[in-house]
């Protein structure tokens, strides 16, 4: 079996084909179109903090002095009614500050709309460089970006960064090489509650951006890193469905480091990833979390550009 390039030339290969090549069409989301998009709806977990569902991903809005702290600003297409729903909602007259916990079109489509209107976008370095090409998520046909450079994060990090919005001491931190290499979350430690970003699901698998430096093993780590930072009390927001728990962290950290394992042992038996689908290595988990063929196929890839095969 021919030994995998390295993670570097990897990846510049992959960048360079992300816009003629298109993955098959097995998309754990659906883009939403506007005439079947569900209704943008608030969860309140407290006085001056909402969760937003129906614009692609869950959206979380902090409300202060200053206006709307909003991390993650879902799809383009529902960003008006995003912004309208959090303003109403939180009695604000703007958004001050944006937070992409990655580059994907769930988190950044609000971006070019905010900016235009005035609020400091934050994200990280690698987010920030992502968004300045064209690029094909993961089971999606055509391409994004490149975003406007005003759309772009204004502000980047690389490793931990805080700041005081409201009554929030907010903290954002570096999840490494996970769903895509540019994963933060955010840590709001007044409210108790961790906004995970993509590194989380509850609502299906997880995508495992390799294209742009995701990968299991990663993965696998930003979850431990997750349940590290949360106690009993803390309610973790994923970047799709319900709320979670720190058991519910630690629950899935055990299935993915289970999948993880069995990966590996896979790839270093030279198997091809349409071997590794009829070897099952989900099957106990799949009458939750629901058909695995993509997950399974973008995580064992994602293991090329990581690990190599014993000779």
């Amino acid at each position: 079996m021919r030994k995998p390039p390295d993670r570097r030339e990897f990846l510049k290969t992959a960048l360079c084909a992300s816009a003629g090549l298109s993955l098959s069409p097995l998309a754990i989301r659906p883009a939403l179109s506007r005439d079947r998009a569900p209704p943008i709806a608030p969860n309140r977990l407290n006085d001056h903090l909402v969760v937003f569902s129906g614009a692609g991903a869950n959206c979380v809005a902090v409300h202060g002095p200053e206006g709307v702290l909003l991390i993650d600003g879902g799809l383009e297409a529902r960003s008006g009614d995003l912004v309208k729903a959090v303003l109403k909602e939180t009695n604000s007259r703007r958004v001050h500050t944006l937070v992409n916990t990655h580059w994907h079109p769930e988190q950044t489509g609000a971006n070019e709309r905010l900016a235009k209107a005035g609020a400091k976008i934050i994200a990280h370095e690698n987010t920030r460089l992502w968004l300045g090409y064209p690029l094909q998520e993961p089971g999606r046909n055509g391409t994004y970006g490149p975003l406007p450079p005003k759309a772009r994060p204004s502000e980047t990090l690389y490793s931990t960064q805080k700041m005081t919005f409201g009554r929030e001491q907010v903290e954002y931190g570096y999840l490494l090489q996970a769903h895509t290499d540019g994963d933060i979350y955010a840590f709001l430690r007044e409210s108790n509650v961790i906004v995970a970003g993509g590194v989380v699901s509850n609502e299906g698998w997880p995508v495992i951006d390799y294209k742009t430096g995701g990968w299991i093993g990663g993965l696998v780590d930003g979850l431990q890193m997750l349940a590290s930072l949360a106690d009993d009390h803390t309610t973790v927001v994923p970047a799709n469905g319900p709320t979670l728990t720190k058991s519910d962290l630690e629950a899935q950290h055990a299935m993915y480091a289970t999948i993880f394992d069995r990966l590996q042992k896979l790839l270093r038996k030279g198997m091809a990833p349409d071997e590794v689908l009829a070897a099952a290595p989900t099957k106990e988990f799949d009458a939750r979390w629901g058909d695995s063929t993509q997950f399974v196929t973008l995580a064992f890839k994602s293991l090329w550009g990581h690990l190599a095969p014993d000779a």
